[in-house]
């Protein structure tokens, strides 16, 4: 197995739980969260990692406070007029994925300004899942699907693999580690079809406090899988 994977996805949790044990507001947790965004960014294009995916904004958290939804969608300046200039000075690839209806204008013109600027970097992708859910993204995979196969523009003959095509990863490589920090255990409608056969690992940490120690850990357990996709291990 490559000793390092291609492809990291993080489920960035924690952030309020971090800011209520120190009795801060949770805007100061998700305002740490960023900068941590931009460390861990930085350090995995460093480590040689060549996609990171972060779930930024969830398709259900809309349910949160008006006034913290603000916040979170006014992170994005921040973020990008704080550390594009390193963002650009480390070649990394802004992409973005998820619906873009509901994300402000604003955000999204930041956002689609950052992906115009580092549209030919090549050293990493940094893809921020905005407005995400993959229940909505299967749905609508299978709506193209479909749409296809009715207009007689291909076979109802989908096999193996070849649905990844209709999903908003389609010009991403396969996640081969999924990390979720904050002690919880679950996937929290993140990359499901994606996920299939990528290891997990999930540690206590929360977001704000997941330095390049705590990558580093989480790619030494990477290193120790084994994976035989079904098979078994002939070594």
């Amino acid at each position: 197995m490559d000793q390092i994977p291609k492809h990291i996805a993080i489920i960035m949790d924690g952030n309020g739980r971090w800011a209520k044990e120190r009795g801060k507001a949770r805007t100061k947790g998700h305002f740490e969260g960023v900068k941590r965004v931009r460390d861990i960014a930085i350090y995995a294009k460093e480590k040689g990692v060549k996609c990171l995916t972060l779930y930024a904004f969830s398709t259900e958290n809309w349910k949160r406070p008006t006034t913290e939804v603000s916040y979170l969608m006014s992170l994005p300046k921040y973020f990008f007029g704080t550390y594009m200039e390193e963002i650009m000075a480390n070649d990394i690839k802004i992409e973005m994925i998820g619906e873009r209806k509901n994300i402000p204008i604003a955000a999204l013109e930041i956002f689609d300004k950052a992906i115009e600027n580092s549209k030919h970097n090549k050293s990493m992708i940094l893809n921020f899942a905005m407005n995400y859910g993959a229940i909505d993204e299967i749905n609508e995979g299978i709506k193209k699907y479909t749409n296809e196969v009715l207009k007689g523009q291909r076979e109802n003959d989908l096999k193996g693999d070849e649905f990844s095509a209709y999903l908003f990863t389609s010009s991403l490589p396969k996640v081969d580690l999924m990390i979720r920090t904050s002690g919880e255990k679950r996937l929290s409608n993140f990359l499901l079809y994606q996920l299939a056969y990528s290891e997990l690992y999930f540690t206590d940490v929360y977001w704000p406090d997941f330095d390049h120690k705590e990558f580093d850990l989480a790619l030494d357990d990477y290193k120790k899988r084994q994976r035989r996709y079904g098979g078994i291990d002939e070594s």
